[in-house]
């Protein structure tokens, strides 16, 4: 299984996914998409996969700094140009693995899935 981790290194939910798959001893790559950057094709592939509400966090700072027009009104593209331009924005981490995709982290849902 390859598995790439996709979040922000001081985050402190991916921190915690990292520390979850580094003691289970699960084999992943990280990938800090503002470092790193994102590209618009992945992006499009989790909303496709998951809906842009579900990936647009919107109790995160960076979201909530924004002025209310930028707030009202949001549809998928407005999301998207939103979550290219500040990866802040994405709700962390999202994980990719054996086809699957999945975004936040939940030590129990892990288990089922990626535990030994």
């Amino acid at each position: 299984m390859t598995m790439i981790l996709y979040g922000i290194s001081n985050c402190d939910t991916v921190k915690k996914a990292r520390r979850w798959l580094d003691e289970q001893g699960v084999a992943y790559r990280f990938h800090d998409v503002r470092k790193d950057g994102l590209d618009a094709a992945r992006l499009q592939g989790w909303i496709d996969a998951l809906g842009w509400e579900k990936l647009l966090n919107k109790a995160g700072t960076t979201f909530r700094k924004l002025p209310d027009a930028e707030k009202e009104g949001l549809d998928a593209t407005a999301a998207k140009v939103l979550m290219l331009g500040q990866p802040a924005m994405i709700r962390r981490p999202v994980v990719e693995a054996d086809g699957d995709i999945s975004v936040g982290f939940s030590a129990d849902d892990w288990r089922a899935r990626f535990a030994a």
